[in-house]
């Protein structure tokens, strides 16, 4: 990683980040992955996968540098830490409630992307809309959505299914490949193949009604 960080503190990092400086991101994805995998070891105990641990501790660093505000939050650290230990207990929780649901499946086709770097949008524009609409057709609305995220869900591997999820959350491919720990090539050429089915099932949903 970049060296030229190694001496400038994570606010100022973050604040750096904030004015559109590429590249720290990654930086401090990778710095504070061995605290990702102490806190994994730490839980393990609570009956999760070590895996399963690692990558949600993962998410829950990226959403900790996407989220810090330095005039709202203690350090980054501190932050960070609350971040990785909160997404990791709640999945702990709900792999104990839910054994038999993979946690690829935990965030919704629908989640709210990342407003700053606009990453995933392309798939959410991709989900028709109409200005107005009367309650019936909002009820129709939610049930077909449901019926198209069913569908997606099932016409996707189990690693195109990680990948739009974490695409949806804001991450871009090299993120979502460090977090997955997959090569970027086939995490990208993964990407570009759910954008295809997505589009796909859209348009057949389209054509049915």
């Amino acid at each position: 990683m970049e060296k030229m960080y190694d001496d400038v503190s994570d606010e100022e990092l973050i604040d750096r980040l904030r004015q559109g400086e590429n590249g720290i991101t990654d930086y401090l994805l990778d710095k504070f992955k061995n605290l990702v995998r102490s806190k994994a070891q730490s839980m393990y105990i609570l009956g999760a996968d070590n895996d399963d641990l690692i990558q949600e501790g993962m998410i829950g660093l990226f959403k900790a540098i996407r989220d810090y505000d330095s005039g709202r939050d203690a350090s980054f650290f501190t932050f960070a830490d609350l971040c990785i230990s909160r997404q990791m207990y709640n999945a702990v929780q709900a792999s104990q409630r839910q054994k038999h649901i993979p946690l690829n499946t935990y965030i919704s086709l629908y989640s709210q992307v990342d407003r700053e770097s606009g990453e995933g949008q392309e798939l959410a524009e991709t989900i028709p809309s109409q200005a107005g609409p009367s309650p019936e057709e909002i009820v129709i609305g939610n049930e077909a959505a449901k019926a198209l995220e069913y569908l997606i869900q099932q016409e996707l591997s189990d690693f195109e299914n990680q990948v739009l999820d974490l695409h949806l959350i804001g991450m871009s491919y090299v993120q979502i490949a460090k977090v997955l720990g997959r090569d970027e090539k086939s995490t990208d050429n993964a990407l570009h193949r759910v954008k295809s089915k997505v589009k796909k099932l859209m348009k057949a949903q389209n054509a049915a009604e």
